[in-house]
């Protein structure tokens, strides 16, 4: 007897969408190089590097059974420390995007 198949958690069209637009842009503005995206029956993360042989700079993890506590989306430092999380995609990779730095 065959052990139970279970679904692999992935990002849908406009989770993607979402995700590529932010880094098309900071990859227009060097910040960003390569990315690499993981895929598994829990989660499902899209890892973003500067360099390519570093570790990953951002990650940006969908966990559905988190959903309904916390939010399905998180945005997770280099060091591992978790930035944003929330049920809304767009508003969780806000904190990706590059503050203007106001000169005095």
């Amino acid at each position: 007897m065959s052990p139970p198949e279970t679904a692999t958690v992935g990002f849908d069209r406009r989770e993607l969408q979402a995700i590529l637009n932010i880094y098309g842009r900071m990859v227009a503005q060097g910040e960003w190089r390569d990315y690499a995206m993981d895929f598994s029956p829990q989660r499902a993360i899209f890892s973003i590097f500067r360099r390519t042989g570093e570790a990953a700079f951002y990650r940006v993890v969908k966990e559905p059974k988190l959903a309904r506590k916390q939010g399905a989306y998180s945005v997770v430092a280099q060091t591992g420390l978790i930035l944003k999380r929330g049920p809304d995609l767009a508003r969780v990779l806000a904190v990706m995007e590059k503050k203007p730095v106001a000169v005095v």
